[in-house]
């Protein structure tokens, strides 16, 4: 008869604890977490060669610009030139590459600024993102006498991620009140990378939104 209650309220106790954990893995994060800052930026993991799996902007025309990719490359590395980081990117469109000149950046703390344009304030910040070979990089771009841009980027270092790792890229563009992403087709091929003694076939004096787009 003891045998019975014990078991029983064993029973019990596990329906109890599969119900808070089949809860807790199905809650959905808040806006809080999901637009959560890193602490800390580590430049070392982010060096490298990164492809857009999907992006999505303010700005109705660079949301355009980005549909006409076919496919973009972004590369963050240690400039030679400067104690600072610098960022390359590579668009496709059709079967021509379009290389941009490097940019420099600044790092502190989670947030990232970029060296352009007198009259413009350039910075990324890094979220945190469950995709463990991805990034989100949150971009706020501000021209003079101009409305302020907001764009967030999906980076991966594989050209598509999973059904969840997406899911969850378009709650943190809810949260942010930005349009559904651009998803970049994963079967273009990306642009190869340029060689030291090639010139650049785009500068950075185009619109900053295509440098990013």
């Amino acid at each position: 008869m003891m045998t019975s209650v014990y078991r029983d309220m064993f029973a019990l106790c596990a329906t109890v604890l599969l119900y808070f954990m089949s809860v807790s893995h199905s809650a959905p994060l808040s806006c809080e977490d999901l637009l959560r800052p890193l602490d800390q930026l580590e430049p070392g993991p982010m060096e490298g060669r990164w492809a857009l799996v999907a992006g999505s902007f303010r700005d109705p025309a660079a949301l355009e610009a980005l549909k006409r990719r076919d496919s973009v490359t972004v590369d963050f590395y240690n400039s030679s030139e400067t104690s600072n980081y610098a960022y390359t990117q590579i668009n496709r469109v059709g079967d021509k590459c379009q290389y941009y000149l490097p940019l420099n950046i600044a790092i502190e703390g989670s947030t990232l600024t970029f060296d352009v344009r007198d009259n413009v304030n350039f910075t990324g910040t890094f979220l945190h993102t469950s995709c463990p070979d991805c990034a989100v990089m949150h971009l706020e771009i501000e021209e003079l006498r101009k409305n302020k841009s907001l764009d967030l980027y999906l980076i991966s270092r594989r050209r598509e991620v999973g059904p969840k790792e997406m899911e969850e890229y378009k709650a943190q563009l809810e949260c942010l009140k930005l349009p559904p992403p651009v998803v970049m087709d994963p079967t273009k091929e990306l642009c190869p990378e340029q060689t030291p003694s090639e010139p650049a076939a785009a500068q950075t004096g185009e619109k900053t939104e295509e440098q990013t787009a």
